[in-house]
């Protein structure tokens, strides 16, 4: 922006130095300029000039409006070439003032803001430019009295700072006294905080001692239960082994059915040295690739015969095509175990419905058990978290437990990075949602497979389990009992056996037991193709560390997940 002339004058003595301090005076005010900034322009102005005139230097005056955002009021000095000491009392006044002093070898431009820009007065400037001044002692008067006003300006200032000094000092006594009653109390206050932390302290030591004690005791008893129990299934596979005394196929299925029991019986018992852990805060998962298809086999097979009476029925929706689940296989069971077994407990008529979905977000999957029980009042639905806590209605009298169910599995739910959510209508039913995210790992695809071992009375079934090991297995061997598939099994050395559940002369779980006894073969993957479980088998083969593979759904991709399945249960099995 260009800045607009306002008045010109010139420098020589100190006449002309009272003449540019009336001028820039008179200037500031047209500019509009306040009284103090008046004063400062003017009184720098006659320093800048004094000192001019004391080192002999002539000097054209211009008075300059600079408009824009950036307005402000230009006094450009200049004088011929000629050396000019910037430094002395005048400059120091000068660059006090003025809000910039841009100083050039020929000249010095002194700088003040205008903050409200008004348009000058046209008729004062014409006087100003054809005038010729005041005298020096009208100056000095006029200095005199810009002194006064100053003077006044500051006594003024003066007395509101003592004013506020001694409203100062009154505040401070009472901050001072304030600060001292505070201190006692804090000091108070901190003797009890150190003597309750002494007591808190003293507390959790003596929680981390119960909590130490209890999971020994827990430790003690399993150990004690698993020397009996493990006798038990030791002795049913050496009853089931080939080299046995032979056995009638009653004789065979009671002894099946002790060895699931009493795999059953073990789980049984580890589940309640988790709990202990669980508690503690101890519970590590162990994070693995799992096949819904088993999972959901072993729960159907768990719940179906917990049902009332015919007037209930368990639904459990078809399995959709989902993301990898990378989780602890274990832990997922038993949460939803223990949800549908609530579902079970308090439903009289209607459904149990289970289902599995994608979502809510794009890495989540979805577990949703919904029933048409008696339902749980608002108020009581956060309870129902809480440990020991029983919703008191009709049927909770006729129904066995503890309390612990639903608060063991959202900690298991917690524990697997999940959440455990329950929504409710008296009268209408409940709904418990478990989301857990789904992870990426890197062994979603099974092993190749050198030779394979496929064991089943069914020519039919054998046939379409070959195609579902066509991609996986180079080499497809076959069996049409479990007896025959050991021996082909202590011939070959598979790298895989898939084996049915009901095999003829040897069931295979039996076939898996065997197995496992065999330092030779105890290490080979193993998949257990079955129905709706009749029992405890899916935890009994899942104890031996073996897959499951339901025989309505074989497919090259399910059988796929399977072989995965068994190879990463077979090597943990074996590395453990």
């Amino acid at each position: 922006m260009i800045a607009t002339e306002l008045l010109r004058l010139v420098v020589g003595d100190e006449r002309d130095v009272f003449l540019l301090r009336q001028r820039g005076r008179q200037v500031a005010a047209a500019a509009g300029l306040d009284g103090q900034n008046q004063i400062r322009v003017a009184t720098a102005l006659s320093d800048v000039g004094r000192e001019l005139v004391r080192q002999e230097v002539g000097a054209s005056v211009v008075f300059r409006l600079r408009p824009g955002p950036a307005a402000a009021l230009l006094v450009e000095l200049t004088w011929p070439a000629s050396v000019v000491s910037a430094e002395g009392p005048g400059w120091d006044t000068a660059r006090r003032l003025m809000d910039e002093l841009v100083i050039t070898a020929t000249g010095v431009t002194l700088v003040k803001t205008v903050h409200h820009v008004v348009e000058p007065d046209e008729r004062l400037l014409r006087e100003l430019r054809g005038g010729t001044g005041t005298s020096a002692l009208d100056e000095l008067r006029a200095q005199n009295q810009e002194l006064l006003e100053t003077l006044e300006h500051l006594e003024a200032k003066s007395r509101e700072l003592e004013r506020l000094n001694e409203e100062l000092e009154e505040t401070n006594r009472g901050v001072v006294a304030l600060y001292q009653e505070l201190s006692g109390e804090l000091e108070q206050t901190n003797q009890g905080v150190v003597a309750l932390y002494a007591e808190l302290d003293a507390k959790s030591a003596e929680l981390r001692d119960a909590a130490a004690a209890r999971i020994r005791f827990w430790s003690n008893i399993s150990h004690e239960l698993r020397a009996p129990i493990n006798s038990v299934v030791g002795l049913t596979r050496l009853l089931s082994a080939p080299g046995g005394d032979p056995m009638t196929d009653d004789q065979r299925r009671h002894v099946d059915l002790i060895n699931q029991s009493a795999a059953t019986l073990l789980a049984l018992v580890n589940e309640l040295l988790d709990t202990a852990k669980a508690e503690s805060g101890s519970l590590r998962p162990r994070m693995a690739p799992v096949a819904l298809d088993h999972v959901v086999t072993q729960l159907h097979s768990a719940v179906r015969p917990l049902l009332r009476s015919g007037d209930v029925r368990l639904v459990v929706e078809e399995i959709p095509e989902l993301p990898s689940l990378v989780t602890d296989e274990t832990m997922l069971v038993r949460i939803l175990r223990n949800v549908l077994s609530n579902a079970v407990k308090f439903t009289e008529h209607g459904e149990i419905r289970f289902t599995a979905e994608l979502g809510p977000g794009p890495d989540e999957v979805r577990f949703v058990v919904t029933d048409t029980g008696i339902g749980i009042p608002p108020d009581e639905q956060d309870k129902v978290f809480e440990e020991f806590y029983q919703v008191p209605n009709s049927l909770q009298a006729g129904a066995s437990g503890t309390g612990l169910g639903l608060s063991y599995a959202r900690k298991l739910a917690e524990i697997l990075g999940g959440t455990l959510t329950l929504s409710s209508t008296p009268g209408t039913g409940t709904e418990v949602v478990l989301t857990l995210p789904v992870a990426e790992d890197e062994r979603a695809q099974p092993a190749p497979v050198r030779c394979a071992l496929v064991a089943d009375g069914d020519e039919k079934s054998r046939r379409r389990l070959r195609e579902a090991l066509g991609g996986i297995a180079a080499e497809v061997v076959e069996s049409e009992d479990g007896r025959g598939a050991l021996n082909v099994a202590k011939a070959r050395r598979p790298d895989l056996v898939v084996v049915s559940a009901d095999a003829p002369l040897m069931s295979g779980s039996a076939v898996l037991s065997v197995l496992r006894l065999d330092p030779d073969l105890q290490a080979v993957p193993v998949v257990i193709v079955c129905g709706d479980d009749p029992g405890g088998l899916a935890r009994s083969v899942h104890g031996l560390g073996a897959a499951m593979l339901h025989e309505a759904r074989i497919s090259p991709e399910s059988m796929g997940r399977a072989v995965r399945d068994a190879q990463l249960t077979a090597r943990r099995t074996d590395s453990g």
